[in-house]
């Protein structure tokens, strides 16, 4: 297979999960983040990377999002929300910091494949991504894409388009995103 064709289906998948999410979902996840005092994002492996985009996203936006494990990182407590991703369902340090969120008062959001997974059952908002993640690719492959990858390609554009629905709904325009980008690059 040519890499236009590979490119070609990747695009299509990424989209075919996209296009499944419940009519629901971008407006839960939005109200969830407006209502927040403080953010904390948190994933491992790839899904961390994605989870580290949101979280930068939020920042440009101008909400008090935080990487945990940051070294500045502030703690957590009433009226805070901590994101995790746990594509497959399950790791045993996203269940750990739920636990952790919930005994500080704060809400906790999942983001998954895996809406029967343990994390999600201990969240208090689920938002799922259909998609194929390690979990399912060695028993039942349907993806091109390596492994989780194409759970994590879907994360990374879901979470940009939720970051522009959110700049709707606050208002803000591009310009005063990109004046909260870093300027120590």
């Amino acid at each position: 297979m040519e890499l236009r064709e590979m490119a070609e289906r990747a695009v299509s998948e990424v989209g075919a999960v996209l296009a499944a999410l419940t009519p629901d979902t971008p407006t839960r996840m939005i109200d969830e983040i407006l209502r927040a005092k403080r953010i904390a994002c948190y994933g491992v492996g790839r899904e961390g990377l994605m989870m580290k985009a949101l979280c930068m996203r939020l920042m440009h936006l101008g909400f008090d999002a935080h990487v945990v494990g940051d070294m500045t990182t502030p703690p957590i407590g009433p009226g805070d929300l901590l994101i995790v991703s746990a594509g497959p369902g399950y790791f045993s340090t996203v269940l750990a910091l739920m636990g952790v969120a919930r005994k500080s008062g704060s809400r906790t959001m999942v983001v998954t494949a895996q809406p029967e997974g343990e994390a999600a059952k201990q969240a208090d908002v689920v938002i799922v991504l259909p998609a194929q993640t390690m979990a399912t690719d060695q028993t039942a492959p349907t993806s091109i894409l390596p492994m989780g990858s194409l759970y994590e390609a879907a994360q990374l554009l879901f979470f940009d388009l939720i970051t522009i629905l959110l700049r709707e709904r606050t208002g803000q325009t591009p310009e005063q995103m990109r004046a909260r980008h870093t300027n120590l690059e």
